[in-house]
């Protein structure tokens, strides 16, 4: 399994480990970075509204039966062939995790 990544491994290991609703909250000062990063980086190519653009949306119900660790893995690693790139050099998998939470939540416009 050369092709497995060493952060795919983690992601999964993470959400098949962790207990259910568990996850390590950014403080405060981070999220409010996140979000920012989440509105204009990734709203660049999802959209301001993240209902698509040359991206797919990031909406719950786009979001719905999509595994954490593939979409997890997808945010730190990027998608070969398309134009997502990898944000491992400036989040690490919590904050991955964070971010998704928020996305599957509806809570992207919140501050």
């Amino acid at each position: 399994m050369p092709y497995l990544s060493k952060a795919f491994l983690f992601c999964l290991a993470w959400c098949v480990f962790a207990p259910s609703g568990w996850a390590v909250e950014p403080t405060p000062a981070r999220q409010t970075e996140l979000r920012h990063l989440l509105k204009n980086d990734c709203g660049a190519c999802h959209g301001l509204t993240l209902q698509g653009g040359m991206g797919p949306p990031l909406l719950p119900d786009t979001l719905k039966g999509k595994a954490d660790a593939l979409l997890i893995t997808s945010i730190l690693q990027g998608r070969k062939g398309t134009a997502m790139p990898p944000w491992q050099t400036f989040i690490n998998t919590e904050e991955a995790a964070w971010l998704l939470d928020v996305l599957r939540n509806g809570k992207h416009g919140a501050e």
